[in-house]
């Protein structure tokens, strides 16, 4: 097959983005239909119901929650949409490796989701719960409990692709294991001051959360070297 030209990469791109836009709106259509069920798992541990504000809240966190749930499942479809269309750049060993990681860009995702709900979303709520001290009254509204559970959960879901996205930027020449331990002090602090702006003031809420990022850094340095290391030596022997 000869090299495609400019238009017609143009239209594949179109092609496979209008493929993962179709397998995300049946996605949401699906969570939508299930949507009061997963809204129960999310709130079982309330005391009480969440209060709203109007009928028109009650729709905007239906559909956060099914489009969450849609995105995390879309995740596989856009890997194998993007994998597809840089396989023709790619070895057959190197398209063969990197087709089997398809599957841990949801299960990343949903690791790191399952680590901002499960463990940093009741620490943060339960220490800025405790401040009101019995000097409020709290009330929960629906809206504003949900954006605060996104804000906090939706990020690690993608901080925690990292090492997969270092691997196939590395298979690809992008990035190597001598730029990211370059940027290793740079990385650091830009994570730190994340955990630190999304944790409570406190050093052990910012040790759970740092340590984590810090080591997901490392484990995608570790990846880019061994990749990169495998890469120059199939190139010598080519």
């Amino acid at each position: 097959m000869g090299e495609m030209s400019l238009m017609e990469h143009l239209e594949e791109l179109r092609v496979r983005i209008i493929k993962t836009l179709c397998a995300f709106v049946v996605l949401l259509i699906v969570s939508f239909v299930f949507v009061q069920d997963i809204y129960q798992w999310l709130v079982k541990d309330l005391d009480g119901k969440l209060a709203v504000l109007g009928p028109s809240e009650i729709v905007w966190i239906y559909m956060v929650i099914a489009f969450v749930f849609a995105l995390a499942f879309t995740l596989p479809v856009a890997a194998y949409q993007v994998f597809q269309f840089v396989s023709p750049g790619l070895k057959k060993e190197e398209y063969k490796v990197l087709i089997t990681f398809i599957p841990f860009f949801f299960l990343l995702f949903v690791s790191g989701l399952g680590f901002g709900y499960f463990i940093l979303f009741p620490m943060v709520l339960a220490f800025l719960t405790g401040l009101s001290n019995d000097q409020f009254s709290l009330m929960f509204t629906a809206e504003h409990y949900f954006r605060f559970m996104l804000n906090l959960c939706l990020p690690f879901g993608f901080l925690f692709e990292m090492p997969l996205v270092v691997l196939f930027l590395t298979r690809l020449g992008v990035l190597n294991p001598l730029r990211l331990a370059r940027a290793r002090k740079l990385s650091y602090f830009v994570l730190i001051v994340i955990s630190v702006l999304i944790t409570p003031p406190d050093f052990i809420s910012d040790i759970l959360v740092i340590v984590p990022l810090l080591l997901l850094y490392e484990l995608s340095v570790t990846i880019s070297r061994v990749v990169y290391k495998k890469r120059l030596g199939n190139e010598s022997i080519a």
